[in-house]
């Protein structure tokens, strides 16, 4: 079965999620900005959330998981819990 990691920010708002993938890409810490703006206990660990299988997650989120390349950060994923960013840090079979 296909698994996957991943780690992702949680925001409320699409301006929000912009924001701070500008300053990702700026070269701030990921897991520095997770632990200070993510809405999801996985803030804790930078936006870790371990390895998954396919339909664990919501399905925009799936949709991006398992087609995205690696260690890029993509977003803002909406879904029903508001807006993401995310990073696949590994996927195998």
């Amino acid at each position: 079965m296909l698994r996957a990691s991943a780690r992702h920010i949680l925001v409320d708002t699409e301006e929000q999620c912009l924001t701070l993938k500008q300053q990702i890409a700026a070269g701030e810490d990921f897991t520095a900005i997770a632990q200070a703006h993510s809405n999801c206990p996985s803030k804790a660990q930078g936006g870790a959330l371990g390895s998954f299988g396919r339909g664990q997650m919501v399905q925009e989120f799936d949709e991006v998981v398992f087609t995205a390349p690696l260690n890029e950060v993509q977003g803002p994923v909406k879904t029903q819990f508001g807006y993401h960013l995310l990073e696949v840090t590994s996927r195998d079979e």
